[in-house]
């Protein structure tokens, strides 16, 4: 893989914080979970450097997965095998109430904590290898966006994946996670980079790890992935300005995992927080029950 492969991730990052959300009818034509989840994993992972410099590159697309089972709007019955909507987060639980703009299922979906990630262990030769689930469902909570009066400017305010999985893939799931990150914990991602229209080539840090733990059902981990200032190669000098840190967190009830994240303005304590809630959410459908 060549190393400004990885540049492109890091451009879209704060962009992506401007971006206008369309009406629900419209993303649940055109965005479905997967495609969902790669623009949350770029908005995890990118860093857009300040004073006209940008990260450049010419990297390979992943080609396109079919998109999951729309799921109904009514409520129909749930057994064991599928993730009912009474197991998500639901628009009340945000603080003022939010909007849920999709709610998508599917079927045998991996569990993919962070597509950088995966990018990171493969620098590095290392394979992943993600917990496979058996049924999922997806829902994304919007709410309008700070400082506007128009009902239809809304902004992604939390991003939920519930998985229900075989018997011991949860605490396999938890208990793999160490080796996981381990090797993520400081790497360093080289690639060209555009300062008023000359190319130099710079570098970035990436930090993967663990924060926090136990603080929401069965299990739960707190996953912090830390982007740092970027650097010229030749001269040392800094680059702009580094990227807040980004929290998802994890967590298991039963058979039930969720992944859940906060979109733009979200905070670790305000993730803290949902997880609680989500965790109450999932005993109603978990196996075994809360």
């Amino acid at each position: 893989m060549r190393d400004d492969d990885l540049a492109f991730i890091d451009v879209m990052r704060r962009d992506l914080r401007n971006v206008r959300w369309a009406e629900p009818a419209e993303l649940r034509a055109r965005a479905r979970r997967r495609s969902r989840r790669a623009v949350a994993a770029a908005a995890v992972a990118v860093l857009a450097l300040t004073s006209g410099t940008a990260f450049v590159a010419a990297g390979r697309a992943a080609s396109p997965r079919p998109a999951p089972i729309a799921a109904s709007p009514s409520v129909t019955p749930w057994s064991a095998t599928d993730v009912p909507t009474e197991a998500l987060l639901q628009p009340s639980d945000l603080r003022p109430a939010g909007t849920t703009p999709w709610n998508d299922a599917g079927l045998g979906e991996e569990i993919r904590l962070d597509q950088l990630l995966e990018v990171c262990r493969q620098d590095q030769g290392l394979r992943t290898e993600w917990v496979k689930s058996r049924y999922s469902r997806s829902v994304t909570l919007l709410r309008q966006r700070p400082g506007t009066s128009d009902p239809s400017d809304r902004q992604p305010v939390a991003l939920q994946d519930v998985y229900r999985l075989a018997a011991q893939d949860g605490e396999r799931l938890f208990d793999g996670l160490p080796a996981l990150l381990a090797p993520c914990r400081t790497w360093r991602s080289a690639g060209q980079v555009e300062v008023k229209g000359k190319r130099i080539q710079a570098e970035i840090v990436h930090s993967w790890q663990t924060v926090d733990s136990g603080f929401a059902g069965d299990e739960s981990v707190l996953v912090r992935h830390t982007v740092g200032k970027g650097r010229r190669l030749d001269t040392g000098a800094p680059l702009g300005a580094g990227s807040p840190p980004r929290e998802q967190a994890v967590v298991r009830v039963g058979d039930l995992v969720t992944v859940l994240r906060t979109g733009s303005g979200g905070d670790e304590v305000v993730l803290r927080d949902l997880a609680r809630v989500a965790a109450e959410r999932m005993c109603v459908a978990a196996n075994p029950g809360c």
